[in-house]
């Protein structure tokens, strides 16, 4: 039924609409999608589309993030705008402006913010005025050693996984890094011992992928000595160290397609994906490394997208204040013209 409706209505509007979709959607949505990708592939691709109506298919930050670069003539709508994300929720935007603000007044030093892009916009508005970006698991590494260039030290946030890996894999040493102490509104920080760190690290992290534990890449690997295991970066180091590669979702993608036939590859990253991939690849024996959906993708639907796009032209639709969007803007153009 709620499909039939999506299908008249993308007739009815024909090339006036564009249904994005991440790849944490379910099947069900995914189908419906003219584009699908993770979140710097659909960032890329927001000011090319012709459609005047763009419906996102995710979280909220995502599509936020499309209402900041659209063009004057679209408009950016969410089924659900109900749909969150945990770690965008552990980096207020006030509480980084103060920690940041704190941390380079009583330093002297130039830190440069580097956001994740699951982040609220209000975040991104932050590093663009503090001469920061953002980045993606697909791009972390190039934006850190870009933002390194600009200042003293990289404040990375809100993923403290992302942000250590991607550490390791530029070869920043450990004792070069240091995870903040954000409680009690950041007070509890140590500017002193901040001052010889290259990389200030925001505690947030990601509850998908922090339910993978070691033990169940040991598991597998005692049951099937040969398989590939490939995980995402807001995965725990230890386990993108236990790993045969890591990567965003494009890279698990593109790593799973281009494997030979009849190898055994172990993912972890969201179940919908993986169980995607299986589909898609049925002379591989794909598995995922354990079942962690996420329940705010989820509310996503075919019933509340059926509905969304049956009152296209009179449903709320995403904007941010000019306040916002200018600062967050620039933040996220860095990105885009640095990984032209």
């Amino acid at each position: 039924m709620y499909s039939d409706i999506i299908a008249e209505q993308k007739k009815k509007y024909g090339k006036r609409l564009a249904i994005l979709g991440h790849h944490y959607q379910s099947d069900a949505i995914i189908n419906h999608t003219d584009l699908k990708g993770d979140s710097l592939e659909l960032a890329r691709r927001i000011e090319q589309l012709e459609a005047e109506y763009i419906v996102f298919c995710g979280v909220h930050f995502m599509a936020e993030s499309a209402a900041i670069v659209r063009r004057e003539n679209q408009k950016v709508y969410i089924p659900d705008a109900s749909a969150g994300c945990v770690m965008a929720n552990m980096a207020p935007a006030w509480l980084v402006d103060k920690v940041l603000t704190r941390l380079m007044e009583e330093s002297g030093r130039k830190i440069i913010p580097l956001a994740y892009v699951n982040t609220p916009a209000a975040v991104k508005t932050v590093c663009g005025k503090h001469g920061g970006t953002v980045c993606t698991s697909a791009n972390a590494e190039k934006m850190l050693r870009w933002a390194q260039e600009k200042g003293d030290a990289v404040l990375f946030l809100p993923d403290r996984n992302l942000a250590l890996n991607t550490a390791e894999a530029l070869g920043i040493a450990p004792e070069k890094c240091m995870i903040l102490n954000i409680r009690s509104e950041g007070t509890l920080i140590d500017v002193a011992e901040t001052k010889d760190k290259e990389l200030l690290i925001w505690p947030g992290l990601c509850a998908i992928h922090q339910r993978f534990k070691l033990d169940q890449i040991k598991k597998f690997r005692a049951e099937y000595p040969d398989c590939k295991v490939i995980i995402h970066p807001e995965c725990p180091p230890e386990l993108v160290q236990a790993a045969d590669g890591s990567g965003s979702t494009s890279y698990l993608i593109k790593y799973v397609n281009e494997a030979p036939a009849g190898t055994t590859i172990v993912v972890g990253t969201e179940t919908n994906l993986v169980l995607r991939l299986k589909d898609m690849f049925p002379e591989k024996n794909i598995l995922p490394l354990g079942t962690s959906y996420c329940s705010n993708m989820a509310k996503i639907t075919e019933k509340n997208l059926a509905e969304l796009l049956q009152n296209l032209e009179t449903a709320p639709y995403e904007d941010v204040s000019d306040e916002i969007r200018e600062p967050a803007r620039l933040a996220l153009q860095r990105m885009l013209d640095v990984c032209k």
